[in-house]
């Protein structure tokens, strides 16, 4: 039974490093060290992130906890961990990495064909030769809002 807790709180606690920085976000970000420089600050904050029940402010989008929201939240992590790849695919308007992000953002089977498409006309504002993570986010967010069957997504 131990062990199952253990690995309950781990998996949860692994989790929430994927927002608000590398100590995630809580009451150990927003509170105890808000303004943490070293790596131990950031030890210290992301375990008090995971011993605090930091569920309720993931869900309730308190305590910085905004840009862990849901799917959309992962996708511009995901973005900027494959923004070449996810370039190549979006260009040809199919790929791993495009289906991936799809899966990310939670696009349903029979809405993956319009969000391909999507992506693959909209290649041009999502990956100019400037571009970054933040810039092609904002525009495939842009893009998906100018699209009915994937307005859903948004939120």
């Amino acid at each position: 039974m131990k062990k199952l807790i253990a690995g309950a709180i781990l998996v949860s606690s692994s989790a929430l490093t994927y927002a608000a920085g590398p100590a995630g976000c809580g009451v150990g970000t927003a509170i105890v060290f808000p303004d943490a420089n070293e790596w131990h600050e950031h030890v210290l904050a992301a375990t008090t992130n995971g011993s605090s029940l930091n569920t309720v402010s993931m869900t309730s989008n308190l305590l910085n906890c905004d840009e862990a929201n849901g799917p959309l939240g992962l996708a511009g992590k995901f973005i900027d961990d494959n923004m070449d790849q996810l370039a190549a695919d979006s260009a040809t308007g199919a790929g791993e990495t495009l289906a991936a992000l799809a899966e990310v953002i939670g696009i349903d089977a029979q809405d993956s064909a319009a969000f391909n498409a999507v992506m693959q006309s909209n290649f041009d504002k999502m990956f100019s030769a400037d571009a970054t993570s933040a810039t092609a986010y904002d525009a495939m967010i842009s893009a998906m809002a100018a699209d009915a069957s994937l307005q859903k997504y948004l939120g």
